[in-house]
Order: structure tokens, then sequence, then C-alpha cells
């Protein structure tokens, strides 16, 4: 995937259904508590283990299956989904559709890609001709250009080329080079002692794959396939070492170079530029260099490098991208590694899971349209605007009560809320597939031009005005973002719907779960990274000194707090990397918390139900948001690379900040979740 600078909640929401009102007022007699007992676990107090008290019996009764790596609340949703598009897609596939028509493309990718039997008789034939090509190669400039062609449907060799808008005018897409191609991921992956064993894992698997693909055979080096991993680990661990930081690259600021496309040549000369854009068919002369270091680095790194070891990068590459859409000989590798070794799965997914998710990622678009017919009342859209509107209001209010901002900062950021985008369900003007054509002999090289129309659908926006009406997510997407550059919010159709919103329940449980999911994204707008563009998308300093001063302290709270937090033994947290998503969860409870308590104020909410308060039912329903099992592996490997904190830690590291948590449960010293009010974080 290409990167993009969304800010993405990665959770599910869900749509804040209007309850039923008499005369303007909720008919509680018809409402529940939205508090379900099973799912506690009594066992613990909430005071300290709130995650545990409120999740631990939903733990029990759904323990990971051996597909998972991790299994929530929100996956469960996600399986749904999965569910609705497999109705969707195979009825498509049953039927004779015109020939050319989104029916017929939709139905022939997952009709082959459902072909097992046929995927394992072709083995390694789909990518076969590419391995020739690249073996064939003869000199350095040839792998530039290589490289470019790879790029255009694989994962991206030494650098990607994206069209994003231009940090200083908004309104302008202009080119973006990233620091990329690293096949395991995260750096830290090649640099740390302690996944040495991953290390190991992994050259384990290049030396299979490369033999089993024949490319050790058509390059040479037949019988030496473990040496060759090991140069091509060698590789990738150079480059890692020339990354920008994970935790650098969040600050905006430090991944704005731009420059002439002939100073980037210069750069990096061994790369060949001008054939690599030539053959992206780029005609470009300024460049956003994300990360010049990289690319100095690289240079040399590519010079210092033999032939046979970057051609065996690039065929590798090809081969990762590939194989899970080949023989299940391939696709069994693939997850062997990426599934079992670094996150705990003990078996892949069936295979009409993976063939739909296939085919959505191909053709989002296409699939929303028939999704959103289907499966989204239109009604939702109004019900979410309205409760938009009202979390809106309570963070201007809060915004206006802060005592640390001065007035000009606090009208600045009044008048960057009032003029947020607000999307909710599905865009109002479809993509085009016109263009695109499934004719192709084999699974594989049918997703290859899907993805080639894919990247070059978002190479030609460069150089044209961003289109502020484009959605970065697919309706049926179990997620939502803010988008700094376009100030906007998103909630796709595909969370807008249960098990997260209760429609027979007071109103306290939902403004817990999707008031705290809308209150995080507007707070996306304000975090460390968002709080760097002004109204209109633009990077652009709106703060005062004092005020900019003020908000580092503030926030460095949580960087310290989460920098704390033991995650499984000898492993931490990562506060610097998660901050922007923890400054949204905080945000998101006190503004959605402050929502409610105007709700309940108004007599829409119910002051106590089955034993507990509207607060309390408030804060057991957002820990619910939560809920998940989840193995060791994956914990490692999303401290590694996601910038979200784990489950558990949004509700454990969150609450102990939010004094109307501790408030409501009455948390004392000596408590475990008890923090004095002046250490508490306290910014939006």
């Amino acid at each position: 995937m290409k990167n993009k600078i969304l800010i993405i909640f990665y959770c599910l929401i869900v749509i804040m259904s209007a309850c039923k009102k008499k005369n303007g007022t909720a008919e509680s007699s018809i409402l529940n508590s939205g508090i379900h007992p099973d799912n506690f676990d009594t066992t613990v107090r909430p005071q300290d283990n709130f995650y545990q008290y409120a999740c631990g019996g939903w733990m029990k009764m759904h323990p990971l299956g051996n597909e998972y790596a991790r299994y929530g609340s929100f996956d469960q949703l996600a399986e749904d989904n999965l569910a609705q598009l497999k109705s969707l897609i195979f009825g498509l596939a049953q039927q004779n559709n015109k020939p050319g028509s989104l029916e017929d493309k939709i139905s022939i990718l997952y009709n082959m890609g459902m072909d097992s039997a046929a995927c394992d008789l072709q083995g390694s034939e789909p990518i076969r001709n590419d391995l020739k090509h690249i073996s064939a190669i003869k000199n350095l400039p040839e792998i530039g250009k290589e490289a470019a062609k790879l790029s255009l449907y694989i994962s991206n060799p030494f650098m990607t080329i994206s069209g994003e808008a231009n940090p200083h005018n908004s309104n302008q897409k202009i080119a973006w080079a990233w620091q990329s191609g690293l096949g395991i991921g995260d750096r830290d992956y090649y640099t740390e002692k302690k996944f040495q064993e991953v290390r190991m894992y992994y050259t384990e698997m290049i030396a299979n794959l490369l033999e089993h693909s024949n490319y050790s055979y058509l390059a040479g080096f037949h019988g030496k396939e473990l040496q060759m991993a090991d140069r091509i680990l060698e590789f990738e661990t150079q480059m890692a070492m020339a990354f920008m930081s994970k935790e650098e690259m969040r600050i905006p600021e430090k991944t704005v170079h731009i420059m002439s496309v002939k100073e980037w040549e210069k750069m990096v000369p061994n790369l060949n530029i001008p054939e690599y854009l030539s053959t992206l068919r780029l005609e470009i002369d300024s460049i956003n260099v994300v990360s010049p270091d990289y690319f100095k680095a690289l240079n040399e790194i590519l010079k210092s490098t033999d032939i046979q070891t970057l051609k065996a990068y690039l065929a590798w590459t090809l081969i990762r991208s590939a194989s899970p859409y080949l023989s299940n000989t391939y696709a069994n590798a693939h997850f062997d590694f990426y599934g079992k070794i670094l996150s705990g799965k003990k078996e892949q997914q069936i295979r009409w899971k993976r063939v739909i998710r296939t085919v959505d990622a191909c053709m989002g678009d296409a699939v929303g349209q028939m999704y959103v017919k289907t499966y989204f009342p239109e009604n939702a859209r109004i019900r979410m605007e309205h409760m938009v509107k009202n979390l809106q209001e309570a963070l201007k209010e809060r915004i206006m009560q802060s005592v640390w901002m001065s007035d000009t900062t606090k009208q600045a950021a009044i008048s960057k809320l009032a003029s947020f985008r607000v999307k909710i369900g599905y865009p109002d003007k479809w993509r085009s597939y016109d263009n695109l054509k499934l004719d192709g002999q084999s699974y594989w090289e049918n997703i290859t031009k899907a993805s080639a129309f894919d990247t070059r659908y978002e190479l030609a926006k460069i150089g044209k005005p961003v289109n502020k009406e484009e959605w970065q997510m697919t309706p049926q997407t179990v997620n939502a973002y803010y988008e700094p550059t376009t100030n906007e919010i998103c909630f796709p159709a595909g969370i807008l719907q249960p098990p997260f919103f209760d429609m027979d329940a007071d109103d306290a449980v939902n403004y817990g779960a999707i008031g705290v999911v809308i209150g995080h994204e507007m707070t996306h707008g304000f975090d460390d990274q968002g709080s760097k563009y002004d109204k209109n998308g633009n990077l652009h300093n709106w703060w005062t000194a004092a005020d900019s001063a003020n908000f580092g302290a503030r926030t460095q709270v949580l960087v310290d707090w989460f920098n704390g937090i033991e995650v499984l033994p000898g492993i931490y947290a990562n506060g610097a990397y998660t901050l922007g998503e923890n400054i949204a969860d905080n945000g998101g409870l006190n503004v959605s918390y402050h929502a409610m308590q105007k709700a309940l104020a108004a007599g829409e909410i119910q002051k106590s139900m089955d034993g507990f308060t509207a607060a309390q039912r408030f804060f057991i329903a957002y820990a619910m948001v939560w809920a998940n099992n989840i193995r060791d592996e994956e914990i490692i490997r999303r401290t590694q690379e996601d910038p979200h904190s784990l489950g558990r830690w949004r509700v454990n590291g969150t609450l102990p900040h939010i004094t109307p948590f501790a408030e409501a449960f009455n948390l004392k010293q000596g408590d475990s979740l008890y923090l004095t009010p002046k250490k508490r974080a306290q910014i939006w």
C-alpha cells in the first residue's frame, strides 16, 4: 500500500441511532441499560484492572481461534462484514454477467482466486517471465528500471512514489518519495538482537522460495540459496539502518523536503531516476523527498552491493509479494513466517475469506456500490450527522474552557473545528473501473493488472488539484480516519452498524462507544500531528509560542506514561510512537463524556440503570470497544509496528488520566488505576 497521511482510528464504529422520543424526551421505559453482566469479570475490582473487570467475561467466552492473532469486539464486526461481502460476490460469481461489466470483473477475480487447483497446477508459472527478466539484468541502471516496473504491482523495492497534498498548498497534489523495501517490516527487526530468531526464519523462507521458484537455477546459484538469503538480509539491513525512524516519521515538518527532480537525481544517481520516472510515466519537475538521508545512503548501498545480490533482492521482493496468490506451497510458506512467526497464528484463514479480501482490495469502490445498496440504511447518515454536531459543540466548549491556551489560539482552534469536512457512509461519486481489463490466465496476473491500474490511477493525480470529495477508504471498510490535509473526518458505512451500537439501549453506552470514536477522530485534528495543520490543511503554525510549549508539556505526560507500560516481560510500549492515538483517546473520552453530561442534564439519559450510573455505563461501554484476546507474538509485532496502543492499554493506560472515570468508580489512593490529579494528562 502507498503511504498516506491518514490518521486512522483502527477500530470499529457504529451509528448513534436516535432513541424513540415522546414530547422531546426519551421513552426510558423501552430502553435497556446496554450492560451485559456476562461480559464482566467480577473477581477483580474495577479500580485495579478496569479492562479485566469490564471485558473479562467476554474474553473468556471468545477464546482465540487458530486463524487469529487477535480477536476482539471489532474483529467480530469485520467477520460479519466479510460474510456480507461473500454473499454479494458469490451471487455474482454464479450468474452470467455482461462481459466487461463491474459484475463480470469481480466474478473473474473471485472465481480465479477460488480455483486453488489451477493455482497449484500453475506453480511458479505466473511469475516465471518476470523472474527470467530479472535474472537477465546486466547492470545497475537496469536495476532501477526494473524496480520501477515492479513497483506498479508489488511491494515497492527501494522506495515508493505517491501523490499527496503539498504541505504548503493543500489544494495541489505533488509527488512524494518514501523509503520502503523491507521484507520484514519495521527496521528494529533487522537491528535488534531480540529479533535474531525472526531473522533466521526470514532467511530460511527466502532460501526455500528462491529455490522453489527456480530463480536460483536461472541466476546460477542453485545449492547456495541460504547464502544468497543471508546476502539479501544484509542488503535489507543496510537499508533499514538508513531509514528515518518511525518516531521521526510522525513529525510532519521532518518529512518535508521539496526539491527539484534534478537535485534528487544528484542525491541518488545509482537509482537512475530519469528511467525510473519514465517507466512510471511521470513527468514532474519537483518532488517531496521524505527522508533525504535514506536516499543518500541508498545510493552508496546500491553502489557497494554486487549485481547478483541486487537482482536476487528484486526477485525475492516479487516472490514475496506474489506468494499469497500462487500455489499452496507459496501461500503456506508466506503464512508460516508472516502469520505464525510474526503474529502467532496457528492456521491460515479459509480460502474464501482471503479471496474476498483480495477482491475487495482490488476493486473496493465497485464492491462498495453493491454493499451500500444492500446493507446501509440511508437514515444512518442523518443520525451520524446529528451525533457529530453534538460532539463538535462539546469540543468547542472544552476548547473555550481550556485554562492553558490563549484566546488567539482558541479562536484558531475553533475555526478549524468549524471547518471540519464530515464524510459519512459512502461517497457521492463512484470511481470508474471501465479501463480495467481482467482477462489474464492466472489469479496473480489479474491481481497485477488490478494493482497496476490502481497505481496508475493514484499517480495520475500528481500535478492536479486535490479532489476533496474523494474518500481514502471504501464504504465497506471497518474503520474511520482523520485526514489533516483536507481537515476531514470519515466514517464509512462498514462500521456504522451493530454490534457496537445498541438501538434499544440508553444513550449512556452509545456515548461511551460511538461518541468516543467521533471525539477521537475530531481530536486527531488537534493531536501532536494534526495540530500542525491549519483549517485549510496546510502545514502552518497557528499556535502562539507559549501555547505550543504548554501543549508539548501536557502531551509529554502521555509519552512518559505509556513508555512505562510493560506489555510483556521486558517489552515496553512506545509512548512517542503512539502519542497521536493516545492524545485522541484521551480527548475522545473527555469530549464525549462532556456531551453525555449535557444529554443527561437534558433528561435524555437515565441517571441509573441496573445498578450502574450513567457515567459508569459510559466507561464500561468504552472498555468493551477494546475487548480482545491476543497472542504474545502479536503483542510484540503491534508494539513494533502499530501507532495505536494495545486494546488493554487503551483502557487501563488511558482511563487513569480521565478525572470523570476516577469519580465514577470512586478511585482512591492505593487503587492500581489511581493517579493524583496533578499527574493526569489534561489536554482537550
